[in-house]
């Protein structure tokens, strides 16, 4: 609003304009700073829940598209969506990949694209 009432380039309400700009970023430093007091800080992660929601995510059969292929990538990720089972455990059921290459397709830092995925 202040800066709507200046007249040409002269902004004689600048001052005003910037006091209120320092006042927003001191409340947004303390807002950010009480979250993290109060929220943040303590939080700890419930490893096998995270595990588990992973290992039962359909999602894991993109990691394994380029290896077994479209089609039964697809069939995969709807029998899982059907039956409630892994995706790990229809793809070693079916026969389609080895459990050890398998399990270094599906290890976090390879499906999350940070370590290197077998050739």
């Amino acid at each position: 609003m202040a800066a709507e009432a200046g007249q040409l380039q002269l902004n004689a309400f600048e001052p005003i304009i910037l006091h209120s700009l320092s006042e927003s970023i001191t409340h947004l430093r303390a807002a950010c700073l009480t979250l993290a007091e109060r929220c943040v800080s303590g939080i700890t992660a419930n490893t096998e829940a995270l595990r588990a929601s992973v290992e039962n995510s359909i999602g894991l059969v993109t990691a394994l598209n380029p290896h077994i292929g479209y089609t039964a990538a697809t069939d995969i990720a709807k029998e899982a969506l059907a039956t409630g089972r892994g995706v790990a455990e229809l793809v070693l059921e079916k026969g389609l990949l080895p459990a050890e290459t398998l399990t270094a397709l599906l290890r976090p830092e390879v499906v999350a694209g940070s370590g290197q995925a077998m050739a």
